[in-house]
């Protein structure tokens, strides 16, 4: 293999391919990517099993050819390269020299046979979405996933599609978020994938504005995007995704506006009185005013209010203030609207969107007023 590639577009690529290489694989062929040159293209692979991605760039190939090298330590490498161009020559199936300039490097990596087959998307499912558009429903429900619960299928993105609609939702069973876009596919295809939140946050990372749309390619175990010159391929997690329809409230006692920036104040100043064996903020609505209120025996005790555009009776509910504040910070809007029926339930939180935030009460300390 010989080549020659534009340092900046090949460090721009690594830098994304490698974000998906593990930092500990479980097999020492995963630290690397796999280099392919053909057809005046350079290929290039990287996996850690359950997200793939393969991105293409132009290059002068001299000579025909592939290895795998250490992902981290080439884009360390090239990173640091001054000259406009850079030459990559194999000089056996698992050594590489890297030319820069008047620099050389010689760099140890393994063999293409042992990389892992890339995954074929034959017989898929295929609709394309707005870049713009995809970014925006992904990061608005990737926060209420679960990180790492016991329940797999927390750790990941509900993606369900009907007819021309497809549904997006992230819980951790504390809070949820919900949101639906139209899409262009065929009506007769439907289906519910669930995504790994790690793919989700590369597939974020790298929908780029200048791409004006996706094409989403859907299979029983895996789905593929593809985004111009880059191809991201991910495992779905296998198992049930709750039911949230039946967490949604859907009863709305009363709708109460508050002015988003004004409470993303107020509760991040009143969170500063809670701790970890009491976070928790009392919401307490009067007529006209919204009071927020938090003790904690060892910091002390935070209290605020604003006005609301509340007339019912004193109602008195509790949340987390940080989940509260994930929700405020992707709702969109001046103001956002509120509604709960009692300190049981949950409280649900809209905007002019077609986003649903849900969000669990906490137990009212029958001591703080």
């Amino acid at each position: 293999m010989k080549l020659v590639v534009h340092r900046n577009e090949f460090v721009a690529l690594i830098g994304k391919i490698q974000s998906v290489v593990s930092q500990k694989p479980t097999i020492p062929i995963l630290a690397n990517i796999l280099i392919e040159a053909t057809n005046n293209q350079l290929i290039m692979s990287g996996t850690d099993l359950t997200v793939s991605m393969r991105v293409f760039i132009e290059a002068k190939v001299e000579e025909e050819g592939a290895i795998t090298l250490p992902a981290r330590r080439l884009f360390q490498l090239v990173r640091e390269f001054t000259s406009p161009q850079v030459k990559i020559q194999t000089i056996s199936p698992e050594i590489a020299m890297i030319y820069s300039g008047a620099s050389l490097f010689k760099i140890q990596g393994m063999h293409k046979n042992e990389f892992p087959a890339f995954p074929d998307l034959g017989e898929a499912i295929e609709f394309t979405i707005e870049t713009v558009k995809l970014k925006e429903m992904f990061v608005k429900v990737a926060f209420a996933a679960a990180r790492e619960d016991s329940r797999q299928v927390l750790n990941g993105i509900l993606v369900q599609k009907t007819n021309h609609l497809a549904t997006f939702i992230g819980t951790d069973g504390k809070r949820l978020a919900k949101i639906d876009t139209a899409i262009e596919s065929s009506p007769k295809t439907a289906g519910s994938y669930i995504l790994p939140l790690k793919a989700v946050e590369e597939i974020v990372k790298i929908l780029e504005e200048k791409e004006k749309e996706v094409k989403i390619n859907f299979l029983s175990d895996k789905i593929g995007l593809e985004i111009g010159n880059i191809v991201i391929i991910t495992k779905l997690l296998s198992g049930q995704y709750p039911d949230v329809s039946k967490v949604i409230p859907q009863k709305k006692e009363q709708t109460i506006a508050l002015h988003r920036e004004e409470l993303i104040s107020l509760l991040r100043q009143v969170a500063l009185f809670t701790s970890e064996m009491s976070s928790s903020v009392r919401f307490s609505f009067s007529p006209g005013t919204l009071h927020l209120s938090a003790t904690s025996g060892d910091i002390g005790e935070g209290k605020g209010s604003m006005p609301v555009n509340y007339s019912g009776p004193k109602f008195d509910i509790a949340f987390n203030p940080h989940f509260f504040l994930d929700i405020l910070r992707h709702s969109e809007d001046e103001t956002v609207n509120f509604s709960a029926t009692d300190a049981y339930n949950p409280g649900l939180i809209t905007d002019s969107s077609s986003a649903q935030f849900v969000i669990m009460p906490m137990r009212l300390a029958t001591d703080a007023h």
